[in-house]
């Protein structure tokens, strides 16, 4: 059914936030104070780098326990153990993980001028240089079993000149010290705290971070585990809405800006709102000529391809599928919101039907994040066949599922917006074998969803020793024009391993992300 909601994420309503806003006062002391230390930062040693990270790790495991127990109060899933686990994992552990592959390639780049690599580089047959960057160490292998990683290079570089484009900013150290704004993510905590850490020790910038509104909270936490950075004069932290990001990233002192949210917000930033705005972007003249940078949401496909699946492959994988939206109640750039299936699968009914039934068990978790209700009641007037699972109770929404939709409708407003709630939808292509069913569901979702941020795809094992699949399969990978892309995988976890790329497919443009 066609919609005349705007593409791409939501536009989320302004809230509060928990915290008082940050005057300008203040703002202004924290950017004045910043651009006194950027180019102590960039002379910094690598050897003093590594202590300041040691006090890092000691300081996020210090309050480790305070940073779960805020998280799940806000979220209200403080009672719920299996809530409380997805804190743990998703918003706590993976600023510890990537605290402590940054002090490993420190101390390699300290080494050897650069971080080592794990694992095998290759040559793809086209000639484009493939990287395996995970599993690194003996915990990842025990527990990601069966789980590599590749960073699949631009083309242009070479194996030969490959180790010239790693830790680019601690080569020659000309660079002049930069001061970076980071605009933070409402939904998982752990985002905004690893894009401080990103530009601070991969792009070499001070930064003055702003959580947000949602989960103002993360601010102090951010200021007592980050303390070795905020006492040094390298980090600071200050809070707000709309307006105090607007007065930032306006401010004669910030040199650059980076924000994860939705692309409303990322235009508003360069182009400015309204008929204005809109008319900049047409023309390609951005209002903002600093650099700025995103993180800004993505219709997230799983792509399952038919295979020889018996029961027991059917409930492992509605359970995997599945948990990919129930994961932070479906409040994740990274949630699946569409599932591809062949429409003359024989198994398509009994892997919903499964889903169906696993949904049904789950406990519903708290509509947190501000807008779910109004986002959710857009589907449904779009799709009244929609599917409620399991109950709600009040401030929850249920599991839903919107099954069938017709593919042909690319206006559909599944395909072409960002639900960013307890929802996804499926639809189902038509294909005289599989081969070319695996084609259709790549220039599809490359086609007609919205973003380009990741892409999962399930495919049976036994189904690869045809040949015909298989070579299929690996043309999909090479295909899919998406940043991060799943096999047998959710490829949103690739945001917690902190060792491979997290962003969109290369090439947008900034007047159309």
């Amino acid at each position: 059914m066609a919609t005349t909601v705007p593409r791409g994420a939501p536009e989320f309503p302004i809230v509060s936030g928990g915290m008082p806003p940050s005057t300008q006062e203040t703002m202004n002391a924290a950017v004045q104070e910043l651009q006194s230390h950027k180019d102590e930062w960039v002379g910094l040693s690598v050897r003093k780098r590594i202590g300041l990270i040691d006090r890092l790790i000691e300081g996020i495991t210090t309050i480790a326990p305070s940073w779960i127990a805020v998280s799940s109060q806000a979220k209200g899933i403080a009672e719920d153990p299996l809530g409380v686990c997805e804190e743990w994992a998703a918003g706590l552990w993976p600023v510890l993980k990537n605290l402590r592959q940054l002090r490993q390639a420190l101390v390699d780049i300290e080494a050897y001028g650069r971080p080592r690599l794990p694992g095998p580089i290759r040559s793809r047959p086209d000639g484009q240089v493939v990287a395996q960057v995970f599993p690194q160490t003996f915990y990842d292998r025990l527990f990601f079993q069966g789980i590599k990683a590749e960073i699949w290079m631009e083309p242009g570089v070479t194996i030969a000149d490959l180790p010239q484009t790693q830790a680019v900013a601690y080569r020659d150290k000309q660079h002049v010290g930069r001061f970076a704004l980071v605009l933070g993510a409402g939904n998982v905590a752990s985002i905004g705290p690893m894009d401080v850490l990103y530009k601070l020790f991969v792009e070499d910038q001070v930064v003055l971070f702003k959580p947000n509104p949602v989960n103002a909270y993360v601010g102090p936490l951010v200021e007592e585990g980050f303390r070795a950075l905020v006492e040094t004069g390298f980090l600071r932290v200050v809070y707000g809405g709309a307006a105090e990001g607007a007065y930032l990233c306006n401010h004669v002192g910030v040199d650059e800006i980076h924000i994860t949210g939705s692309d409303k917000t990322f235009d508003a930033i360069v182009f400015g709102k309204g008929p204005k705005g809109a008319k900049l972007k047409a023309e390609g003249h951005p209002l903002l000529t600093k650099r700025v940078t995103g993180e800004l949401g993505n219709v997230s496909p799983v792509i399952v391809v038919p295979g020889p699946w018996n029961p027991s492959d059917l409930a492992y994988q509605a359970e995997h599928i599945d948990t990919t939206l129930t994961n932070n109640a479906g409040f994740n750039c990274n949630t699946t919101r569409i599932i591809i299936m062949h429409a003359d699968w024989s198994l398509r009914e009994k892997l919903q039907q499964q889903m169906r039934q696993v949904l049904a068990k789950v406990l519903a978790s708290a509509a947190y994040y501000p807008g779910a209700l109004e986002r959710y009641r857009t589907f449904l007037a779009a799709h009244p066949e929609t599917e409620h699972l399991g109950i709600a109770a009040e401030k929850q929404l249920p599991w839903t599922l919107i099954a069938g939709v017709n593919a042909e409708s690319t206006d559909d407003v599944c395909f072409t917006t960002e639900a960013f709630c307890s929802l996804f939808a499926e639809t189902a292509l038509e294909a005289a074998h599989i081969p070319e069913y695996i084609d259709r569901a790549v220039k599809f979702a490359n086609q007609h969803l919205w973003g380009s941020l990741n892409v999962s795809m399930i495919v049976h094992p036994v189904s690869l020793n045809d040949p015909a699949i298989s070579t299929t399969v690996e043309r999909a990978i090479a295909n899919l024009r998406y940043g991060t892309v799943g096999v047998n995988y959710w490829a949103g976890a690739s945001f917690t391993l902190g060792v491979t790329t997290w962003g969109v497919f290369p090439g947008h443009e900034i007047h159309n992300i």
